[in-house]
C-alpha cells in the first residue's frame, strides 16, 4: 500500500509538471490563494487519501479515501455559506488479520463567511457527524454536532490559519459510547514559482471520552504540491508525510497523505 501511494504521488506531480509546460495559460495568483483558503468562494472536489501506519500491537495499516466536495452559496451581497462534506471510504484493520471495508461516518461543516473578507478571513458555523458507517468498526453509531471556526490570513505569498471544532453526540445507538471529539488543523502554506508550494497542515485531535494519556493525537510533518491545468480545468495536487509525536497507545505512528482536487472557478 505504501508503494502504491508513492507511485500515485509521483504520477500526480509529474503530470502536473508536464501539463504546466504546455501553452495553456498559467493559473492566476487569485486562484493560487483561493486553493489555500478552506472557506474561499470556490467550488472544488478534493479526493484525499490518508494511509496510517503502525496501528495496534501488530503495526497494521489503515487507509481512508476522503471525498470532500466544497460548495459555496451566495446568501446575499454580504454573506456566503460554505458547505464542506467529507465522505470517508475506509479500509480498517480488525484484530491481527481481518479488516473491514466500507463507508464511514459522513461529516458536514457549514460556515457563514463575509462575501468580501478583509485581511483577517474568518467563518463560523456548525459541524455535524452523521452515523452513516456501513459497519460498527467504521463509525461511532452516533449523531453529533458542535461549533466550528476558521481563521486565516494571507500576507503576500503565504497562507496561515486554523480550523477548530468540537462535536458532542446527541442521539444514536444506545449501545455505543458517547462522542466528545475535538478537531483542529493548523495550516501554513508558502507559494513558490510556477504553481508550486510547500505546506504543513497537521490535524490535531482529542477524544475527550478516552482515558487520560489516550486522548490526544498530535502530528508533525510537511508536504508540497502544485497547481496546474488539465486542458482548461485547474487541478491542485499535493502530498505530505506526518509523524505522530503524541498518540493513544495503539494509534497510528505516522500518516502519508496524498490529495488531488478538481477546481471549478465561478
Amino acid at each position: 500500500m505504501k508503494n502504491l501511494n508513492l507511485v500515485f504521488i509521483l504520477f500526480l506531480l509529474s503530470s502536473g509538471f508536464a501539463i504546466s509546460q504546455e501553452k495553456e495559460q498559467a493559473p492566476t495568483s487569485d486562484l493560487e490563494s483561493k486553493i489555500q483558503n478552506p472557506i474561499a468562494n470556490l467550488i472544488s472536489l478534493p479526493f484525499q487519501n490518508n494511509t496510517d501506519f503502525g496501528i495496534g500491537p501488530d503495526n497494521r495499516t489503515r487507509n481512508t479515501l476522503n471525498i470532500q466536495p466544497v460548495i459555496p452559496l451566495n446568501l446575499n451581497e454580504n454573506l456566503n455559506l460554505i458547505t464542506r462534506t467529507i465522505l470517508p471510504i475506509i479500509s480498517q484493520p480488525v484484530g491481527s488479520n481481518d479488516s473491514e471495508f466500507g463507508l464511514g461516518d459522513v461529516s458536514l461543516s457549514m460556515f457563514l463567511t463575509p462575501a468580501k473578507p478583509g485581511k483577517l478571513i474568518y467563518g463560523g458555523g456548525v459541524a455535524l457527524g452523521l452515523p452513516t458507517a456501513t459497519d460498527s468498526y467504521l463509525g461511532s453509531g452516533k449523531w453529533a454536532a458542535g461549533p466550528s471556526v476558521v481563521l486565516l490570513v494571507q500576507p503576500k505569498g503565504w497562507t496561515i490559519g486554523t480550523i477548530i471544532q468540537n462535536t458532542w453526540s446527541f442521539a444514536g445507538a444506545d449501545d455505543r459510547g458517547d462522542v466528545n471529539f475535538f478537531y483542529s488543523q493548523i495550516f501554513a502554506v508558502k507559494n513558490l514559482e510556477k504553481g508550486w508550494y510547500v505546506n504543513s497542515a497537521p490535524i490535531i485531535t482529542a477524544n475527550w471520552e478516552a482515558e487520560s494519556g489516550e486522548q490526544w493525537t498530535i502530528p508533525l510533518g510537511a508536504g508540497f504540491g502544485k497547481l496546474f491545468r488539465l486542458g482548461k480545468l485547474p487541478i491542485n495536487a499535493q502530498a505530505g508525510y506526518y509523524v505522530n509525536i503524541e498518540k493513544p497507545q495503539y494509534g497510528p505512528d505516522s500518516q502519508l497523505r496524498a490529495q488531488i482536487t478538481l477546481l471549478f472557478p465561478q
